[in-house]
């Protein structure tokens, strides 16, 4: 199938980037849809760990070309060291192409998403604070800037100094914050745009060029389903649309380009930032898990929060997003902590059971959830490559989990490693 789409099944940090980078091998073109440097992918190859946050995981690949497209927000400067230390490391992005309609982040985003999350106090939402809400609230407002427009020099002083003087205004009189120095701004930004102006392309056409020419192409999804503006736990959620369709409106591609879509997931739930996490470890084990499975954000370094696996979240986001299959990671960091739990449906505070996700989040919060328990395995599993080489346990939990989500795993991650993994059916 020439067109694959991998969107994260849960709340972010389902290790994408592995998986993406395993499938890129294979492809002529992977393609970043959406999200801003607030996402990110880690993967490690041999003894280099990469950590990606705007640029494609395809860029490892010498002959794979990797585009951001329109749906991106970006932060020139966080690109342009993210291409350096990309260099530093040998590797070529000579096929790194970004489209001229991508927003760009301006520091005025930045300052107001740092205001905005303080001015909440105890009601914030956990935002990066980098600036991506008020980048895509701008974008929505006709007001943004957008990277073509930092070749031109004089309509984008103009442009710049109008929304920034405007900007300067929220901060002082609302936030009470040192206005930016707007001039200064500008000629950084300028600066910024000669620097990319080699990358500039239009990747609309690119990729539909490549769509009927029968090449290969994967379309790599920032962040997680359940963290979608539109069916994620608002407002706990990004701001675009980390979910399939989102590729669509992203990179501008028909729906009846996609040939397929694989979800990925972790064999136990985490999300970083605000909002429920129904399906929340104990504390202690929250610990083991954390400390076993480096879980921290990839470019925040913010602490997850560690739940068992979700089956509700998880078949809701199938419907979302249309995946039959999913690619399953770290089931290697449950060995050794005791019997595993998935939960199959949530009881509400009026002591009702429910087996969909709800869309009130006041319900959501006050769900207690229902579990399925699994016995644990305390075998090392990093180094079986079939079903067959795994723990007895470890097989029933993974047919549990296809049984409880009406889903097929076809590739399970045994380590973190490229190689780590076992594939099914692919």
């Amino acid at each position: 199938m020439p067109t694959k789409v991998v969107v994260g099944a849960q709340w972010g940090d389902e290790g994408k980037g592995k998986i993406i980078d395993i499938l890129a091998s294979k492809c002529d073109i992977v393609v970043r849809c959406q999200g801003g440097n607030n996402a990110g992918h880690t993967v490690k190859h041999k003894d280099n760990t990469y950590t990606l946050r705007c640029i494609p995981s395809g860029i490892l690949f010498e002959n794979v070309s990797c585009y951001i497209s329109s749906g991106v927000v970006l932060n020139p400067q966080s690109v342009l060291l993210e291409i350096e230390e990309l260099k530093s490391k040998g590797v070529n992005i000579k096929n790194l192409k970004i489209d001229p309609r991508v927003h760009v982040i301006m520091p005025w985003h930045i300052a107001l998403d740092e205001a905005y999350e303080i001015s909440k106090g105890e009601n914030n939402i956990g935002t990066t604070k980098r600036g991506i809400g008020p980048c895509y609230e701008d974008k929505m407002n006709r007001c943004g800037i957008r990277l073509h427009e930092l070749i031109d020099k004089d309509s984008f002083t103009k442009k710049a100094l109008n929304v920034g003087n405007f900007k300067n205004k929220i901060l002082e009189k609302i936030y009470n914050i040192e206005p930016l120095n707007i001039n200064k701004i500008v000629n950084d930004y300028v600066e910024y745009g000669e620097k990319l102006k080699p990358f500039i392309e239009d990747t609309c056409q690119a990729i539909y060029n490549a769509y009927i020419e029968n090449k290969h192409i994967l379309f790599e999804g920032a962040q997680g389903s359940m963290l979608d503006i539109n069916y994620g736990t608002y407002p706990f959620v990004t701001s675009s649309n980390p979910i399939s369709g989102g590729i669509c409106t992203g990179a501008g591609i028909a729906p009846t380009a996609i040939d397929k879509v694989l979800g990925v997931a972790k064999a136990y739930t985490t999300r970083v930032g605000g909002g429920p996490l129904p399906t929340a470890m104990n504390e202690d084990l929250q610990n083991i898990i954390i400390e076993k499975g480096a879980e921290f954000g990839t470019n925040t370094k913010r602490r997850r929060r560690i739940g068992w696996l979700d089956a509700v979240a998880l078949r809701y986001s199938k419907i979302i997003n249309g995946f039959n299959t999913i690619a399953l990671n770290k089931l290697d960091i449950l060995s050794g902590i005791g019997s595993l739990k998935i939960c199959t449906a949530y009881k509400t505070k009026q002591g009702n059971t429910i087996k969909h996700f709800p869309w009130s989040l006041d319900e959501l919060a006050g769900v207690t959830p229902i579990y399925e328990e699994f016995e644990g395995f305390n075998e090392d599993i990093s180094m079986c490559r079939t079903v067959e080489d795994l723990p007895l346990n470890c097989k029933k939990y993974i047919l549990g989990i296809e049984r409880l989500c009406n889903i097929k795993i076809n590739m399970i991650g045994t380590g973190p490693k490229r190689h780590e993994n076992i594939y099914r059916n692919i």
